[in-house]
């Protein structure tokens, strides 16, 4: 099975006009399965969330993080329950801060690289220099508070450029909620899990392997099988999701990106066929940054 996750999310702890109850009750509505809380600079509302989950019983579950908030940029951590300071960043060596929350147990991720930044918000575009992406866990190649053209689509190319180079990145969305927002046809985080099993868990161990998948709420999901790729459309029942009519499959290569039709719901590819390391995304109708459905794992020969 797979589980929805929304890893970007603010309360009144910090800049927000949500309280903890609030944001709790919007991700129960909404059939989110685990949420994170990543308030700017201060984890004070993790203990109010933990409360309110065990006394309500709530049927979700909650990550623990922050969001780093610096005039170079925003790094979200969606897991990161115990405080790692922050005042020596250096824009040069981001690293360094990326390594010690990586020490604590961390899950780490750059947020809304490209966002508009000074002077409209300024701090908000990621201007820090990383040279080695060993402690970077992920790209939100999707922050659904931004427009998707063009600035998430230039998160979502330079995640893919560095892929195509051979980083081991995953992709994740993040709807940076402040507010009590309608999550219809907005992109959310999906990995695999178990029935009954410790979501928080399940997504280190997909972040850690890159396989996650950013979505509205159809997801191309492929395996490999006898030497080919078996592509196949997996609903997740997102509420608000619009089906089209026609769902068109690319793959993203450094030579290149080829198209196919994927309507039927299923798809096999010799793997001969694919280039060293090919990125699967999935559109509505046309393959235009606008109709963008899912983001999958790149897939890797061998």
């Amino acid at each position: 099975m797979f589980k929805r996750y929304e890893l970007h999310n603010h309360t009144d702890q910090s800049d927000a006009r949500i309280t903890c109850a609030q944001l709790l009750e919007h991700m129960v509505k909404d059939n989110v399965d685990c949420f994170a809380i990543t308030d700017h600079n201060t984890i004070s509302g993790h203990r109010i969330i933990r409360e309110l989950i065990e006394k309500t019983h709530a049927p979700i579950q909650c990550a623990y993080g922050m969001e780093y908030t610096t005039y170079y940029g925003h790094i979200v951590c969606p897991v990161l329950e115990e405080y790692v300071p922050w005042d020596s960043i250096d824009r040069r060596r981001p690293e360094k801060l990326f390594a010690a929350c990586k020490e604590k147990g961390a899950v780490t991720g750059v947020a809304h690289p490209f966002s508009y930044g000074d002077p409209f918000a300024r701090g908000c575009r990621f201007e820090m220099d990383i040279r080695d992406f060993g402690p970077v866990d992920y790209i939100e190649i999707v922050n659904n508070s931004q427009p998707m053209a063009p600035l998430n689509q230039m998160a979502i190319d330079w995640w893919e450029e560095l892929v195509l180079k051979g980083e081991r990145l995953a992709a994740c969305a993040g709807m940076d909620l402040h507010n009590l927002t309608d999550m219809s046809m907005k992109y959310a985080t999906y990995a695999r899990g178990q029935a009954g099993g410790d979501a928080v868990e399940e997504l280190k161990w997909a972040i850690a392997r890159q396989e996650t998948w950013v979505s509205r709420g159809m997801l191309a999901v492929w395996e490999k099988e006898n030497g080919k790729v078996v592509f196949h459309l997996e609903d997740m029942h997102k509420p608000g999701f619009v089906y089209p009519d026609r769902y068109i499959l690319t793959l993203r290569g450094k030579g290149g990106v080829k198209e196919y039709d994927i309507s039927a719901g299923a798809l096999s590819i010799e793997e001969a066929e694919l280039e060293d390391i090919v990125i699967p995304k999935l559109y509505a109708g046309t393959a235009e940054p606008g109709s963008l459905i899912c983001a999958a794992p790149a897939i890797r020969r061998g």
